[in-house]
């Protein structure tokens, strides 16, 4: 065994994804648990995942590292949101009352709220703002469990202001215990100056891209009514592959307009929301290999029909969870919450809802050798503060953790052992 730098030890147990890469149709909810269970770290990566004495037994003695006491607590991966929107300014409180009083999403949009709001305090603040603002989010989500993270860009929507939005990703990341992946959603919305959708999408394409896709490493469109139809997202997608960015689609959210269809055609990744996907869209969807990505706070949220996802699941989709974290449609920053949604509205279970945060969500980003706790793969692990793993979903609020590594790094309680 690899010289060891941390060692959690006698957990109650270690709860881990099974296999690699996506999991998928009954294989979906497949976990390796093992009761009792010590993890040992080396650097950044997991060395040994086992019960106590056999993971010890690999130990030279007299070796020096760093422990933590797991009795009475379980270990789980830490989390992967892959779909988040940090990266901006201002608020949409006043939005959130509208609602309350019945106004629907889609009307405040076409009224000058929504999305535009943001856009307007977004272009008005400094990088340094900007940059403060997503430490901030990124922060309030290390709290809640997630270790890796999209972020978006698209409320910008103009050259300086997406640039200054993508940079201030990549700095934010720089300085966070969070794994930062960019992407580029030029095409979010249509901003007031440009009359048409298809003059915007031009505009993005040949002023935006070029810079933009040095920054990112994936592209967005939001395909709706009232903003880009599949004509401009596809020319925007296209264009965006062009320059090797990994594509994904915001889908069926309030109307099925071709998405996945679009999302197939192109090869994306993954095509997220879903709310309003039919039966045969989300058979169709489950037999290829792009991932849905379900965010049911959104829902929630906006009060909006629920995705298909026992369909999905039952289908043998890629299924994958985030919060959408933003200001307008989905202000949570919370996984555990989104998996707790997934197991009472969505009907997955929790196995199935840890896979869809962990293992699943990295493969959405691209990322290997994250989302499980197995040798090799980055010691990303969450201590969970409770005497088995359901907690992270079924507690519904409050500190679930009693330490959060990243890397091989503790954020916690600490104690030495020789």
């Amino acid at each position: 065994m690899a010289k060891v730098s941390l060692l959690i030890h006698d957990l109650e147990a270690a709860v881990s994804p099974k296999g690699h890469g996506p999991l998928r149709g009954g294989s979906l909810g497949e976990l390796n648990i093992h009761s009792p269970a010590s993890v040992a770290i080396s650097g950044d990566r997991i060395v040994a995942v086992g019960h106590p004495k056999e993971v010890m037994d690999g130990i030279p003695c007299g070796a020096e590292y760093e422990s933590l006491d797991g009795r009475g607590k379980v270990a789980l991966p830490g989390l992967v949101d892959c779909h988040a929107h940090p990266a901006f300014l201002g608020d949409r409180a006043g939005d959130f009352e509208l609602r309350a009083s019945g106004a629907r999403y889609e009307e405040i949009h076409t009224s000058g709220g929504g999305i535009r709001s943001t856009v307007a305090a977004t272009r008005a603040g400094t990088e340094a703002e900007l940059t403060a603002a997503v430490e901030k989010h990124l922060g309030w989500m290390f709290s809640h469990g997630t270790t890796s993270a999209e972020a978006k860009s698209g409320y910008g929507l103009d050259l300086a202001s997406e640039l200054k939005s993508l940079r201030a990703i990549r700095n934010a990341g720089a300085s966070s215990p969070v794994d930062v992946h960019p992407t580029f959603l030029g095409a979010h919305t249509v901003p007031p100056e440009f009359e048409s959708a298809a003059e915007y999408a031009e505009f993005v394409i040949q002023e935006v891209l070029p810079e933009a896709a040095t920054l990112a490493r994936a592209a967005d469109v939001f395909l709706e009514r009232g903003s880009f139809e599949a004509p401009e997202s596809r020319r925007y997608l296209k264009a965006c592959r062009g320059y090797g960015l990994t594509l994904r689609i915001h889908g069926d959210q309030f109307s099925e307009r071709g998405a996945i269809s679009l999302a197939i055609e192109l090869g994306a990744c993954s095509i997220d929301h879903l709310e309003n996907t039919s039966d045969e869209g989300a058979r169709i969807l489950a037999r290829s290999d792009v991932a849905a990505v379900l965010l049911p706070a959104c829902a929630l949220f906006l009060d909006l029909p629920l995705p298909p996802a026992r369909l999905l699941a039952d289908e043998g989709a890629i299924v994958a969870l985030a919060t959408d974290f933003n200001p307008g449609s989905s202000f949570c920053e919370s996984l555990p919450l989104v998996m707790n949604l997934a197991c009472t509205r969505l009907k997955l279970s929790p196995a199935e809802a840890l896979t869809a945060c962990t293992a699943n969500a990295a493969h959405v980003l691209g990322l290997n050798g994250v989302g499980r706790l197995a040798p090799g793969y980055r010691a990303d692990v969450l201590v969970l503060d409770a005497p088995d793993w359901r907690y992270l979903a079924y507690h519904l609020g409050g500190d679930r953790f009693a330490a959060r590594i990243k890397s091989g790094k503790l954020s916690g309680p600490r104690s030495r052992q020789t």
